[in-house]
Order: structure tokens, then sequence, then C-alpha cells
């Protein structure tokens, strides 16, 4: 019996997310912080897009800025990829 997932099974992201996204929060918790150019290494976005999205990702309160054009997962990322959070009810953080 395989598992398919259910709609209840899949994350829950946002409007302003892309498949790019997951990838890079996947990534960063199976590496630890990394830069654009290490998620790009790694099997991510391209380090453009990945820097971009990153920013957006940490703006909304998914990944931290640990230090300039590096990147943690905060313990929203975890639960987002833990679909235990629904990521469009985040709302941009002050950082």
């Amino acid at each position: 019996m395989s598992a398919v997932p259910t709609q209840n099974d899949m994350r829950e992201s946002a409007d302003w997310m892309t498949p790019a996204d997951d990838r890079i929060l996947e990534l960063i918790r199976e590496y630890g912080n990394l830069t654009p150019g290490a998620i790009e290494a790694k099997g991510g976005p391209v380090s453009d897009h990945a820097s971009r999205r990153a920013k957006k990702l940490a703006q909304c309160g998914l990944l931290t800025q640990v230090h300039r054009g590096l990147y943690g997962i905060t313990d929203s990322g975890e639960a987002y990829l833990d679909e235990e959070l629904d990521a469009s009810e985040l709302e941009p953080v002050d950082e």
C-alpha cells in the first residue's frame, strides 16, 4: 500500500511563496546556515534567486539572517517544513 499525499498532508504555503522556497528551507534545515551560493551548490536555485527568496523568507520569519548573506532556519521554518504551520498566516517580522 503506497502512501499518497492528501490535501491535509501537504504543506500550506502562502501566495507569496515559490516552489524554490521549500527547497531553500529544506537545504538549510539539512546542512545548517547557508549562503545563497552554498544553496545553489547543494542543488537549490541559482544564487541570485536564492538570495532574493532567502530575504523574503527571513522577512516572513521562516529564516533568520545570521550574518550578511548567511541564513539559518527559524522555529517557524521548521514548523512549516513539518506541516505544523500554515505559511499563509505569517506576516512580515521586524528585524
